[in-house]
């Protein structure tokens, strides 16, 4: 089992950067695969971004390829989510999640540990 907790959120302008957090702790990480998701009021959960247990393979949706990056730190349990040019279309809650011994997940019925989320919210 792997515990996740996130940290990194604010409130920001159009145009900002943020960069999340999300330490794990527990079963040797980096035998997750990790994901960021994210969750708007009133809409489903949704997929932003996920990296393989080495760090070498990366997948976007595709509302946020080219502005934001996720990185892993197997050394230090923690996944990364950088994110530039913010739109007030990112305003979501954002959460991380682990997948066991899978080389990426895009699915959320994937993953089998979440975080507790972080908000986010972009203003105009």
């Amino acid at each position: 089992q792997v515990q996740l907790v996130e940290s990194g959120g604010g409130l920001v302008q159009a145009g900002d950067s943020l960069r999340l957090s999300c330490a794990a702790s527990g079963r040797t990480f980096s035998n997750y695969a990790m994901g960021w998701f994210r969750q708007a009021p009133g809409k489903e959960r949704e997929f932003a971004a996920a990296v393989s247990w080495s760090g070498g393979s990366t997948y976007y949706a595709d509302s946020v390829k080219g502005r934001f990056t996720i990185s892993r730190d197997n050394a230090k349990n923690t996944v990364y989510l950088q994110m530039n040019s913010l739109k007030p279309e990112d305003t979501a809650v954002y959460y991380c999640a682990a997948v066991w011994r899978t080389y990426l997940a895009t699915a959320r019925s994937l993953y089998d540990y979440w975080g507790q989320g972080t908000q986010v919210t972009v203003s105009s």
